[in-house]
Formats: C-alpha cells, sequence, structure tokens
C-alpha cells in the first residue's frame, strides 16, 4: 500500500491512521456484540438497550465536530492520539459499569472518541498519499474497519462465555499500545501535519464548511448522501435477517457464516470501488454503485434459500457499503487540506447521526405496511442520494480540485 520511497514519518502516519480505524471499529462493535448480555445482567428494557446505541451516536457526532476542528488547529498526531486514549479507556471502564445510567455515560465519552478518530485517520491518510491514489487508500482504510469488526466478533466469542461481557470491555485497552509506539516513535514536530503559518493565517473551523454559496451547497450534499449511506448499511444489517426469517420462513443457522459472508462482500466492494474511484472520478463510480444499490435491495424479495441470502448478503454488501471509503476520498479533495479533519468528521457523523434512525422508520414499516414497503423506502433512498450527487460541484472527474480552490481563495 504505502510507497517504499513515502518518508519514515509518512509511513508511521498511515500506519497508525489504518491500524487506528480498525481499533475504533472494534472497540465500537464490542457493544453490539455484548448488548443482549448487558440487557439480560442489568435487567433493561429494550428501549433502554436501543438507548445505549442511540446515546453512543450522539457522542460520536459531539465527537467529531470537537475534534474535527481541534485536529485541525492543534495537530492530526496529536489529537488523533487523545481520541484513541477517550474511546480506549471509556470503553474499558464499562468493565465496572453497574447501572444503565453509568453504561449510557461511559458510552456517550467512548462515542466522542470514536467519532473523532475518522476524520483525523482520513485527514492524515490525505497529507501522506499522492491524490490520485486517495480511493485506494480511503478504502484500504474501510477494510481496516472491517477486520476490527471482525475482531470483535471473534474476541466476543471466545470471552464473553468464559467471562461474561464486562471482561470484554477490558480489550478496550489495547489501542493504547498504538497511542504509546506513536509517542515515542513519532517526530514531535511532525504531529502538526501542516504549516503553522497557513493554521494561524486564520484559525480553521467549523464555518468554513459553509463559507461560500457553493461550499454551502457540497457540504449539505455530502452530509445527505452519508446519511443515506449509514441509513441504508444499518437498515439492511440489522432488519433484512430477521425480516427474511419471519416473512419467508427462512432460518440462519450460524449468524458468524451470515457475518464474515457479508463483510468479504463489503471488503471486496471498498476496494474495488476505491480503485474505479482513482481511475473514472467519483461521479461515473458513484453513480454506478448507488443504482445498483437502489435496484438490489429488491432482490431479498425473490430469496428463497440459504445459499440465496448468502450470495444476496455479499452482493448487496459490495455495493451498499462499498461505497463508505468514497466519501473521505471526495472529502479530502473537495476541501483544503487545512480543514480535513472537520469536513470529514462533520459530513460523516451527521450523517451517522440522522441516518441511525433508519431503524426506527423500518420497524414502523413493518409494523404498518409490508416487505415491499421497506424495499421501496430504501430503494428511495438510495435514488434520492444519486440525484443529489449529480449536483455537487466538482464532483465530476478525477480533478477534485475545483471546490478547493475557490474556498482557499474566499
Amino acid at each position: 500500500m504505502a510507497s517504499t520511497t513515502m518518508p519514515k514519518n509518512n509511513r508511521k502516519a498511515l500506519f497508525a491512521a489504518l491500524t487506528g480505524s480498525g481499533l475504533d471499529d472494534m472497540n465500537v462493535m464490542f457493544l453490539s456484540f455484548a448488548l443482549s448480555s448487558i440487557i439480560t445482567d442489568l435487567g433493561l428494557t429494550g428501549a433502554q438497550g436501543g438507548f445505549i446505541s442511540t446515546i453512543t451516536n450522539l457522542g460520536m457526532l459531539l465527537g467529531g465536530l470537537i475534534f474535527g476542528v481541534l485536529a485541525d488547529r492543534k495537530g492530526n498526531v496529536k489529537l488523533f492520539k487523545w481520541s484513541i486514549l477517550i474511546f480506549s479507556l471509556a470503553t474499558a471502564a464499562l468493565f465496572f459499569a453497574e447501572s444503565f445510567f453509568w453504561v449510557c455515560v461511559l458510552r456517550f465519552i467512548a462515542g466522542i472518541g470514536a467519532g473523532g478518530e475518522y476524520g483525523i485517520a482520513i485527514s492524515m491518510i490525505a497529507k501522506v498519499s499522492p491524490p490520485e491514489k486517495m480511493g485506494v487508500m480511503s478504502s484500504w482504510n474501510g477494510v481496516a474497519g472491517q477486520l476490527g469488526s471482525i475482531a470483535a466478533a471473534l474476541l466476543a466469542g471466545m470471552i464473553i462465555p468464559l467471562l461474561g461481557w464486562r471482561s470484554l470491555f477490558l480489550f478496550g485497552l489495547i489501542p493504547v499500545l498504538l497511542v504509546v509506539w506513536l509517542h515515542v516513535s513519532v517526530d514531535r514536530e511532525f504531529e502538526l501535519m501542516a504549516s503553522p503559518e497557513e493554521i494561524d493565517r486564520v484559525k480553521p473551523s467549523l464555518k468554513e464548511l459553509f463559507q461560500t454559496k457553493e461550499l454551502t451547497h457540497t457540504t449539505l450534499a455530502l452530509m445527505l448522501m452519508t446519511t443515506v449511506q449509514i441509513a441504508g448499511y444499518f437498515g439492511l444489517m440489522n432488519w433484512l435477517p430477521s425480516i427474511l426469517q419471519q416473512r419467508l420462513g427462512l432460518s440462519v443457522t450460524g449468524s458468524s457464516l451470515w457475518m464474515v459472508v457479508t463483510i468479504i462482500g463489503m471488503s471486496l466492494g471498498m476496494l474495488v470501488f476505491g480503485r474505479l474511484l482513482d481511475k473514472f472520478g467519483p461521479r461515473r463510480i458513484f453513480a454506478i454503485f448507488l443504482l445498483v444499490s437502489a435496484a438490489s435491495v429488491f432482490l431479498f424479495v425473490y430469496i428463497n434459500s440459504q445459499l440465496a441470502l448468502l450470495f444476496g448478503a455479499a452482493f448487496v454488501g459490495f455495493f451498499v457499503n462499498g461505497m463508505f471509503p468514497g466519501y473521505g476520498a471526495v472529502v479530502s479533495q473537495l476541501y483544503p487540506s487545512r480543514i480535513h479533519s472537520i469536513a470529514n468528521n462533520a459530513v460523516l457523523n451527521v450523517g451517522r447521526a440522522v441516518g441511525g434512525f433508519s431503524s426506527v422508520v423500518i420497524g414502523f414499516l413493518m409494523d404498518h405496511y409490508s416487505l415491499f414497503a421497506v424495499m421501496a423506502f430504501l430503494s428511495i433512498l438510495y435514488l434520492t442520494s444519486f440525484v443529489v450527487m449529480l449536483t455537487i460541484p466538482g464532483i465530476r472527474t478525477t480533478a477534485y480540485r475545483t471546490v478547493s480552490k475557490k474556498a482557499v481563495k474566499a
């Protein structure tokens, strides 16, 4: 992935960003695998269990906005370390949580750190990678996250039956080792990863995302696209398996097989999307993936066997989640480097906070309408994202710099 001619500090920053993203996803996914045990052990209701996930997303939104600004002002590597320490220590502290209140408090704090990590990692990757390779590098960042999810599943399968859910969260301390390594191996003067003169000229801030009419349109459009991305992901992955089991009489034995096949499809989709984006530009590739996603959700209506269900999961995962790394690549090219962390964190975490409610919408549709209504809802989401994508200035070709140059001049 990294060129052998890349400076030593750049290679270290790239490795840290990819590893940090994997460990971030691992810590976040611990909750998914431990939630049922937490609900049983603490005597929580289903609504309280769902609120734990919601409060985590709200923490991610707050952390993304705060850490994005601080990273662009004070230094990417420095704030990257702090974001990892926060989500790592808060995750491990769940070992001592004895009530619903403290679980929520600690998940909110962990969300703050996890929400800050993503944009900083993408910003670090953008600063050390050639612009023409940003799609590929962003895709590897996405794959690192999928590997983190697999690690969380494996650890949960081994630890929870033997030691309980509390012990699983102690493994949240693993990312601290990455912080220690960064602290002792990366030169202090490299931590900023930007020119102090450039930063001091005008302090980076959130308002720069809306500095001109064109930038405002770009920012809001990308936020809507990431909202659809997250909404589709949560809707498909949280609801479709249970929908198919209940409505079509299928039995998905071996949920680990479902997860592995789906993650393989997602990872392959990310790698293919990244390479195609670098070669053909984001407009064409986003268009293909969005349109195929809109059409493919209806394929699930015709699934009538477990084999077809697994194939369908891989196929839909390839297109639906294959697009995810593209947002980091596009954001990093459409905005000046001085606000990369701000832009990436704001765009993704707004999408994550709003898109997370898709599970509620789908649940309502299932209660009052039909499977067709759910599929139509998801399909309309992707078609809406497709139309919005076409309106974004500067997204037509691999020459992404149109908006960035205007922003610098403003």
